[in-house]
Parts: C-alpha cells; sequence; structure tokens
C-alpha cells in the first residue's frame, strides 16, 4: 500500500505512527513524573531506615545527654534540615535529619581506625574532629570527647551541620585527652 510515486507509506498510517510516538512519549512522562527515582527516596516525613552500626557506649549518659541537647533542625548550604524518626530497629544514640542523602549522627562508636597519633585533626568551634572521606559524604569523628560521636555530612552539603553540631559537643560533652 505504497504511495505509487514516491514508495513512502500511506498518509494516513504516518498520522497514526505520529500519534502513537506522542502517546508513548507522553505516558513515559508521566509514569516518570509519578512513578520516578524519587519514589525511592524516603518521604520527609516517614521514618528514616538506618542501618545498624557497632556502638559500644551508645547507652552512656554521656550519650543520652548530647542527643537531648541536638537541635530540630540543621541547616545546610541554606536548607533547612528537620529531625526525622527513625525507622525500626532504630540504633541506639542516632539522630538523622533530612531526606534523600541526609545527614546523619551516631554517639557511643568505638575508637576509629584511622585516628593515629600522625592524624590530621581539625578544631571546629572548640572540638577535635577527625575527617574520614567516603563515597559522596564525609563522617567526621568528634576525638576529644568521653565518647567517640560520628557526624556523616553528604558532599553536597555546607558546613553549617558540623559548626551546628559542634557547638551542642562542646556544651554537653567535656573534653578529655585524645585516646591512641
Amino acid at each position: 500500500m505504497a504511495d505509487t510515486d514516491t514508495g513512502a507509506p500511506p498518509k494516513p498510517l504516518l498520522i497514526a505512527a505520529a500519534c502513537l510516538a506522542v502517546l508513548l512519549v507522553a505516558g513515559v512522562a508521566v509514569f516518570g513524573l509519578t512513578r520516578g527515582a524519587d519514589s525511592l527516596a524516603p518521604a520527609a516525613d516517614g521514618p528514616l531506615p538506618l542501618v545498624p552500626v557497632e556502638a559500644p557506649q551508645s547507652g552512656t549518659p554521656e550519650c543520652a545527654k548530647l542527643i537531648g541537647a541536638l537541635p530540630h533542625e540543621l541547616t545546610s548550604s541554606g536548607n533547612t534540615l528537620v529531625r526525622r524518626k527513625l525507622a525500626d530497629p532504630a540504633p541506639q544514640a542516632t539522630v538523622g535529619w533530612g531526606t534523600g542523602e541526609p545527614v546523619v549522627l551516631r554517639c557511643g562508636l568505638g575508637k576509629p581506625p584511622e585516628l593515629t597519633r600522625t592524624s590530621r585533626l581539625r578544631t571546629i568551634n572548640t572540638v577535635q574532629w577527625l575527617q574520614v572521606e567516603g563515597e559522596g559524604a564525609s563522617t567526621w569523628f568528634a576525638v576529644d570527647r568521653p565518647v567517640y560521636t560520628a557526624l556523616t555530612v553528604p558532599d553536597t552539603a555546607g558546613t553549617g551541620p558540623l559548626q551546628t553540631v559542634s557547638d551542642a559537643v562542646a556544651a554537653n560533652l567535656p573534653s578529655v585527652p585524645l585516646r591512641f
């Protein structure tokens, strides 16, 4: 049923094919908007799932005091990150803020193996931190307090979370000599 002059398919068939292509593109766009990758991310008000990590001192009074003193919100690169409820089973002495790539604090961890006499430490608001870089995030360990505390911050975050948490650590946990 080709056009005898050009060998092209008939016009009605071309129009039907174009309409089907447009409908297919529209269907894919609607599917992407309603069920895209964002549907895998936790909802802003839903519980934040976290894997448990070994934290032998998470039940100490020091961790309880610090966790109770942490703010409800953090500012990160001009955005407000709200403290999240943790999904069960929630790790003890752990707090998370934000969605997508959340900021997570864990108190009562063991000594980080990266902490040595030659480690490069950074002092932020009177707290000494050891930075351990990871893929897409860095974990900062407060190493001069009676319990080790880790703050994992996505690379997209600014310095706000670390500064705010440093203030809470300094105000609630006394400084102690470094333990190698």
